[in-house]
């Protein structure tokens, strides 16, 4: 009897790749996108999995894989499908020689992101073919199928997943690994060498192959009529699928599993068969703007939002049906903060006592925006902290940025950020760069960057340096500093943006999360001596409170040891003791 093992649909994704004979994986880490390579990396006596510096290199170095004759793959969230485009559209025309897929994990409700952007409306652009998975069955099945249509079609394929899925867990049966013969490499420049006289041949056989996986979309067993009551009928895929068999389950639905291109054929015909047609998909009015340019009636987003993650109840309400009011649960908020002895949070309150705004990027230090600290006043995307800074130094002048920095972690600073960089010194900029070093790619849960010295295999490597790296582009003042040393930092600071060229400063402390990084000792607060100022809440450490009497409390479950409050007491009043 086969095994069924219950896993999250990211893992389910990685088991796919591995049972369809993938050899090359490569990706950057990215909520809700993360797990997929974590579980990859388990398979890596036959899977070579590595965390590539950004989401363009990762889908470049799956693209010399598949040139090269193996099944390859990359992974990323939907942002960083922005950052791979370029190679994308690209390979679009060029196709494939070894399958290759894209998983993009898009995230309606931005539960972890800057935009909600539809993934699908880029693979519309790029013309590249699209499947959505329902639960996790699907989302390693089509893995499988995706590699197979790769190959059928000389196309990349782009598997899409939202958060609910990629985060959710269901039932999957697992199967053998297919071991893919290799296939041979041909030197075939027309295919694969894209200057304008060859594309333009490419662009006409990329034109034709979607319209051939239309017409075979028709057929396709992950495109599928359910017919039950016809009063009412569905279109829908991905987890809205589950959405409408949950609140209707006696409607026909007619489940898309291949999302682009769409099976005209197969849609009309079922639209033919039920009297009231309505679109469900969660984002964007991808497959129901198409549907309606075709004359077919039908109704989408006039009853839903174009906003955020659907719901059954949506749904319901939708539908008008009666939606049991349960009573919320009385639940204090939480809103999100830097964890107690985090080296940001040091950084950032001395920005704030020295009245220092910061182009921010994206990473656990973009918490710098919120309450106590309110020092972050800008982030766009990876890199984008320095190369922001640069514009206003252009548009404002020198003296206008005296009292702005660009803050960036280690691994968004690997990503993007070096390119931000260099434009500062070949343009010449004058600016201060605070690059936040904790050593690891924080955000998403700890993984490795090309600055740490392993990779995601587990192989001890020589770690890039930072400092020489900025060192080499020419910036003269690069100064490398403990984050908790606030008296040095301070100085620092007050002198690197005072300057009038471009300068780095690098501060150094590990994530206080690492395993195996642990502060020696505890802080115990010493009431007798606290003269009530309120000094050592002003970095905002959740560990700390405030008593009625107006001396301060430190939770000890909590507390880290990084000192930070302690620096901020002048009477004594917090000391240290051994855990």
């Amino acid at each position: 009897m086969a095994e069924v093992k219950i896993m999250l649909g990211n893992e389910a994704i990685a088991r796919g790749a591995y049972e369809a004979g993938v050899k090359v994986s490569a990706a950057y880490p990215g909520t809700p996108s993360t797990e997929i390579s974590e579980n990859i990396v388990k398979y890596k006596d036959v899977i070579y999995a590595e965390w590539s510096p950004n989401e363009k290199v990762a889908a470049e170095v799956a693209i010399g894989a598949s040139i090269s004759g193996v099944r390859a793959m990359c992974s990323m969230k939907h942002v960083g499908v922005n950052v791979a485009s370029d190679p994308l559209y690209t390979i679009a025309y060029g196709g494939v020689n070894g399958g290759l897929v894209l998983v993009a994990a898009d995230d309606p409700g931005l539960y972890s992101s800057q935009n909600e952007q539809d993934t699908r409306c880029i693979a519309r652009a790029a013309m590249v073919p699209v499947l959505e998975p329902s639960d996790s069955q699907e989302a390693k099945d089509f893995m499988k199928t995706a590699f197979e249509l790769s190959e059928k079609y000389d196309t990349p394929v782009i598997v899409r997943t939202t958060t609910r899925l990629s985060h959710s867990q269901g039932p999957v049966t697992l199967c053998d690994r297919v071991e893919i013969e290799d296939k041979p490499y041909e030197r075939n420049p027309a295919k694969f060498v894209m200057m304008p006289a060859n594309a333009k041949g490419r662009h006409l056989a990329v034109e034709q192959r979607m319209k051939q996986m239309a017409e075979d979309a028709c057929t396709m067993e992950i495109n599928r009529a359910e017919y039950k009551d016809t009063n009412i009928g569905f279109i829908a895929s991905g987890i809205a699928y589950q959405y409408v068999k949950e609140v209707c389950p006696d409607a026909s639905v007619l489940k898309l599993g291949l999302v682009h291109p769409l099976p005209r054929k197969l849609i009309e015909e079922f639209a033919s068969k039920v009297d009231r047609l309505i679109i469900f998909e969660e984002l964007e009015p991808v497959y129901e703007e198409q549907i309606k340019s075709w004359g077919i009636r039908c109704e989408g987003k006039e009853l839903f939002t174009v906003q955020g993650e659907y719901s059954a109840n949506m749904l319901r309400k939708a539908l008008q049906m009666v939606v049991e009011s349960v009573p919320a649960a009385v639940v204090p908020a939480r809103p999100p903060i830097l964890c107690p002895g985090c080296p940001h949070r040091s950084v950032y309150s001395v920005l704030k006592k020295l009245g220092i705004h910061a182009a921010g990027d994206i990473g656990c230090y973009t918490l710098g925006a919120v309450p106590p600290l309110n020092v972050v006043d800008t982030t766009i995307c990876m890199g984008a902290s320095i190369s922001s800074l640069h514009g206003m130094e252009k548009a404002k002048g020198k003296d206008y940025i005296k009292n702005w920095v660009a803050v960036i972690g280690d691994s968004t600073f690997m990503h993007t950020g070096v390119n931000s960089l260099m434009n500062m010194v070949y343009n010449q900029g004058t600016g201060t760069v605070m690059i936040l070093d904790n050593s690891t790619t924080g955000m998403t849960g700890h993984q490795d960057h090309a600055a740490t010295g392993k990779t995601l295999q587990g192989d001890v490597v020589s770690a890039i340096s930072i400092y020489h790296l900025c060192k080499s582009m020419g910036i003269e003042n690069v100064v490398e500093v403990n984050a908790f040393d606030t008296e040095e930092l301070e100085r620092i600071v007050r002198e690197e943006t005072a300057r009038d060229k471009v300068s780095v400063i690098i501060t150094k402390s590990p994530c206080v999360l690492l395993k195996g990084q642990t502060f020696p000792d505890k802080c115990v607060p010493v009431p007798e001596k606290c003269k009530k100022c309120g000094a050592c809440l002003k970095p905002g450490c959740p560990a700390l409170t405030k008593n009625e009497d107006g001396t301060i409390s430190i939770d000890e479950t909590m507390c880290n040891g990084c000192g930070l409050c302690k620096s901020y007491c002048k009477f004594d009043a917090i000391e240290t003791k051994a855990k």
